[in-house]
């Protein structure tokens, strides 16, 4: 697995994927949505553990190309679209489209209000299946802004400055 030099880029590190997924389960015949994927670590763990469709969602160029790499490393490619664009613009196409995702992974940049859009991008294009998991890897320093209804924070697992806080979105 490649990881961009020199990114301003925050992998997710091991640990915490490894916990991510001890959470969530077996992600057999399961769709997967990775936003804010970076170098696609998320994403490929899911695919790593039985997931039958990837989604990843990155805007950077710096680190789409990376990604591309890492999904055709994995031996992935055939189970794997990669969009290069924003988040809320990637979510709008997605719902246009058959086909919702069982889990979907958000862990946008620290700090920069993402959060808030991203909740916001998923209300007005909910391209989540009823009883689906929303993931969000945010900084213990973040606090989560209020959910619609009927989304509700299921769990929330601190690990350091990270917080995993999982959304279940029943009735989305």
């Amino acid at each position: 697995m490649h990881f961009p030099s020199r990114s301003s880029s925050r992998p997710t590190t091991d640990f915490l994927r490894e916990a991510l997924f001890n959470l969530l389960g077996p992600q057999t015949d399961r769709s997967f949505l990775d936003l804010f994927a970076g170098s696609g670590s998320v994403g490929l763990e899911a695919a790593s553990r039985g997931a039958k469709q990837i989604v990843f969602v990155e805007k950077s160029g710096k680190l789409i190309g990376v990604l591309r790499e890492n999904v055709s490393l994995c031996g992935c490619s055939e189970q794997a679209r990669i969009i290069h664009d924003g988040v809320a613009s990637a979510l709008c196409v997605l719902y246009d489209q058959p086909g919702r995702f069982d889990v979907i992974f958000a862990d946008p940049p620290y700090g920069q209000g993402f959060i808030g859009e991203t909740l916001g991008a998923l209300r007005n294009c909910p391209v989540i299946r009823e009883g689906g998991i929303l993931v969000l890897q945010h900084s213990v320093r973040e606090p989560l802004p209020e959910l619609p209804k009927p989304w509700l924070v299921a769990d929330q697992r601190k690990y350091g400055e990270n917080l995993l806080t999982f959304i279940r979105m029943d009735g989305a």
